[in-house]
């Protein structure tokens, strides 16, 4: 399998105690990334998989006449230079960060085809960013759980911007986009032929007869010289549906936006 919890053994958790202005708790992680270049190599693979399977690329790019590097990165990736693609570059990392952290972290199983399915490269994916799936046992239990999380990066800029109170606004939308977001994931699990993966999916989309627990997140990526502290404090989680199931996260770091292309570009040279 191409995918690697390696790279989070950066992500450390601090003792930095905050709390928002309606009193939630905000855990708050720094991501303490080296120069490692087999971690980083790994690392590059899990990632250029989330966007294109390395037994799929030499069927998608011979139509082209593209090497594997080429394809990727006029086809797949982001663009590096032309805007919004740095910027959905940040987003695309930010989401496949916190879906380590849910997955690795947390023990959620987290489908891994989100950004395969993209349509244009340069535009953020539709639906709920993040998805973990929690299957107690062989019976089906209210105990068994979903997690719905949302993610948003400030890598760049030269102020703070209020992206922890974004991504709880996004959040408080995750409750009506979930059926959607499930069948998407389903459909393409059944494209895919993972029927297995597509039951588990499946065991989550009527809870009305089939009960179970729903955690919601919101996580703020920054670069770290862009924290603001005070405005981190400012956000309000009062107007989301579910205040109580909903966990608040920050994660930085230095030089992200840095470790952010070196991955992209790692991920194509490494193809």
């Amino acid at each position: 399998m191409p995918w690697t919890s390696a790279h989070l053994k950066w992500l450390k958790k601090t003792k930095l105690k905050l709390s928002t202005i309606d009193n939630k708790n905000i855990e708050v992680w720094k991501f303490c990334h080296q120069d490692d270049p087999a971690i980083l190599s790994a690392w590059a693979k899990h990632f250029r998989n989330h966007y294109c399977r390395d037994n799929e690329i030499d069927n998608f790019r011979k139509g082209y006449g593209y090497q594997r590097k080429d394809y990727l990165l006029k086809i797949k990736f982001p663009d590096n230079l032309k805007t919004p693609g740095p910027s959905i570059r940040a987003g695309d990392f930010g989401e496949v960060l916190v879906a380590d952290y849910l997955n690795f972290v947390l023990g959620y199983w987290v489908p891994r085809i989100r950004y395969s399915e993209k349509d244009i490269r340069n535009e953020s994916s539709k639906g709920c960013d993040v998805i973990g799936f929690k299957i107690l046992g062989d019976d089906i239990s209210d105990e068994d759980s979903l997690a719905i999380y949302e993610a948003k990066t400030q890598f760049s800029g030269k102020s703070a911007k209020p992206r922890l109170q974004d991504a709880i606004n996004g959040s408080a939308l995750d409750s009506l986009r979930k059926a959607e977001t499930l069948n998407a994931i389903k459909q393409r699990l059944f494209d895919k032929q993972h029927l297995d993966k597509a039951i588990i999916v499946e065991r989550f989309q009527n809870p009305a007869d089939k009960p179970y627990t729903v955690y919601f997140g919101a996580v703020a990526l920054f670069e770290t010289a862009l924290i603001d502290i005070e405005l981190l404090k400012e956000a309000c989680a009062t107007d989301h549906p579910f205040p109580n199931a909903l966990s608040l996260v920050v994660i930085h770091g230095t030089d992200m936006m840095k470790l952010v292309h070196k991955l992209y570009d790692r991920a194509a040279d490494e193809a």
